[in-house]
């Protein structure tokens, strides 16, 4: 892994509205360990020119508007454990 998703900030989300006290931290130990889990979801919330112009990307990870999670949110299962990265 390079040293720019090294650095990057991870998320992993509840299915739920999203309240300060909800959200936990994960480390790139941890995220790697569940790479490849068929109830995790990658999402790459950078900002469009942050994400275009970068050539570090997490393999599998989707593009998602951060602002607009309560659109995309809706088509992951319930169940899902999402996990957000920006740079």
């Amino acid at each position: 892994m390079n040293k720019m998703l090294l650095l990057a900030i991870l998320f992993v989300l509840a299915f739920s509205p999203v309240v300060a006290g909800d959200v936990k931290l994960m480390d790139k130990d941890e995220l790697k360990g569940l790479l490849g889990s068929r109830d995790l979801v990658v999402l790459d919330v950078r900002a469009g020119r942050d994400w275009s112009a970068s050539e570090f990307k997490i393999q599998g990870a989707v593009r998602a508007d951060g602002a607009d999670f309560d659109s995309w949110s809706k088509s992951y299962p319930k169940d899902a454990r999402l996990v957000l990265y920006c740079a």
